[in-house]
């Protein structure tokens, strides 16, 4: 993600899409997906739950938009896509990252909690 907000910084919106892609495939990697292709990466967290529907297709819109800065083409990567996808990738790295350990840190409260009125 540094290295896509450097990019983005210095002007070169290609470049920082295809870095978002990257930070994508490092995301799969640590929450231990094993499929090499992005899109099967991303369909095994959708499938273990680690991310939900909407968060699963803004992944699948950012691995497009990687793809298309990653292959030549025609079409360059514009300003406000690049933007977009910075934005969206640190909402679903929020979540993969903080967001859920947040909420298991809360249901493991309300479990103990529960146990120790319990046992009262």
């Amino acid at each position: 993600m540094r290295e896509a907000r450097a990019c983005f910084s210095a002007k070169l919106y290609t470049a920082a899409a295809v870095m978002v892609r990257r930070t994508l495939e490092g995301m799969c990697i640590d929450q231990g997906t094993g499929k090499k292709q992005l899109f099967a990466a991303l369909s095994d967290l959708r499938d273990a739950k680690k991310i939900e529907g909407r968060l699963f297709d803004w992944a699948q819109a950012l691995r497009a938009l990687g793809n298309q800065g990653a292959h030549f083409s025609k079409e360059a990567v514009g300003r406000e896509d690049a933007q977009d996808a910075l934005e969206l990738a640190e909402a679903l790295l929020d979540y993969i990252y903080v967001f859920t350990a947040k909420y298991d840190k809360f249901q493991q409260r309300r479990a103990k909690s529960s146990a120790d009125k319990s046992s009262s």
